[in-house]
């Protein structure tokens, strides 16, 4: 995958940098642009990014600084296992 330039800066949605510059609001952050990286001031706060049908609360550690929003956000539902199928119809046809 090709990287963006270096002279661009990286990919910051606008509504993320409005937040940063509002600090006293954390209680209520909520990420609706799950292609934006997380960014080092929002270290130690609880933030719900949106995946698509409900938002989902997450808490900002700095091991995840740099990464998308998106990825701790799972936006697909989740199918359990099938450990048992049952007897089938094997030689009834």
């Amino acid at each position: 995958m090709p990287r963006r330039s270096i002279w661009k800066g990286s990919f910051v949605d606008a509504f993320s940098s409005k937040m940063r510059s509002k600090r006293e609001n954390i209680s209520s952050r909520k990420i609706r642009s799950r292609r934006s990286p997380i960014l080092p001031e929002s270290v130690d706060c609880f933030v719900q990014i949106y995946n698509g049908k409900t938002p989902a609360r997450c808490k900002i550690t700095e091991g995840k600084v740099g990464h998308k929003s998106g990825e701790f956000a799972s936006a697909r539902k989740r199918k359990p296992p099938r450990t048992y199928i049952g007897p089938g119809r094997k030689g009834k046809r």
